[in-house]
């Protein structure tokens, strides 16, 4: 696969954008409205709880989640002219304004949690995340206050980033969550998510995967990555047929919860257009 690694970890969004916008990367788009019905789905007496968008980034997902704001909106907003002139002191200052003027009027608590250090004071310095933390769980303990934070977590989400992580970043989290959390993962149809899945079991959740319907994530770069994500997809038992070999990479929805939960609300009605 293509490396964007350069573009992960910069004082500001632009070059994300600037260099995936032209691949029409899109999976923050479809999360949008699952994660939503998601927490729709979710709501008792005492709310909804909190989100912890593991892999968050530039806090896209919490953008889209609590902003009338679409992906594509950000497209525009951070390739401007006006985003290109700015300082990145200039367009914190800018995207404060941009996203307080957005704001839904029934924002959820978003916490975000990403080994890039810029990107999550970014996210947090323009008011998208109500907490976040730089750290990777892949390699290090999970902090004490990080163990704290997700402690109202009702909704895991990852929409990135699920083939570089393993067990090993969702047991601290899942033990310091008193009550059954959600986790939500659109996971690129060349890797396996069953590790994690099995990870998960022993929490008490049942996970689920999309079985008719994936969702497109980029173009390919070059023929060289097409054939290895048809090979790799064919290789684990799935078809590309239309999906891959039709130019795209394809991600999978799997939802992992309690066994009531799931039998209270199908996954079929999370995924259905608005």
């Amino acid at each position: 696969m293509t490396p964007f690694d350069d573009t992960y970890d910069q004082p500001d969004p632009r070059a994300y954008f600037r260099a995936l916008g032209p691949w029409e990367y899109q999976t923050p788009h479809h999360a949008r409205g699952v994660f939503r019905r998601m927490l729709a789905a979710r709501e008792s007496p005492g709310g909804s709880g909190t989100v912890l968008d593991i892999c968050c980034s530039y806090g896209i997902n919490a953008a889209l989640l609590n902003h009338h704001l679409t992906f594509d909106d950000l497209y525009a907003h951070y390739a401007s002219a006006q985003a290109t002139a700015l300082s990145t002191a200039g367009l914190i200052e800018w995207d404060r304004e941009f996203y307080a003027a957005h704001r839904r009027p029934d924002p959820v608590r978003v916490i975000g949690l990403d080994a890039a250090p810029h990107a999550v004071a970014y996210a947090r310095a323009v008011g998208l995340l109500d907490e976040a933390f730089a750290e990777n769980l892949e390699t290090a303990p999970a902090s004490p206050a990080l163990c704290h934070a997700v402690r109202d977590a009702r909704l895991i989400t990852i929409t990135g980033g699920a083939s570089f992580l393993s067990p090993r970043t969702f047991q601290p989290l899942l033990d310091n969550i008193p009550g059954p959390a959600w986790v939500a993962a659109f996971v690129l149809r060349t890797g396996s998510y069953q590790p994690i899945a099995d990870c998960l079991k022993t929490y008490g959740l049942v996970t689920e995967k999309t079985v008719d319907r994936t969702f497109p994530q980029r173009r390919f770069t070059s023929g060289q990555e097409q054939k290895y994500a048809i090979d790799a997809v064919s290789a684990a038992g799935e078809d590309p047929r239309g999906k891959e070999t039709a130019g795209y990479f394809h991600t999978t929805l799997y939802l992992s919860r309690p066994a009531t939960d799931a039998a209270r609300t199908p996954l079929a009605a999370l995924i259905q257009s608005p």
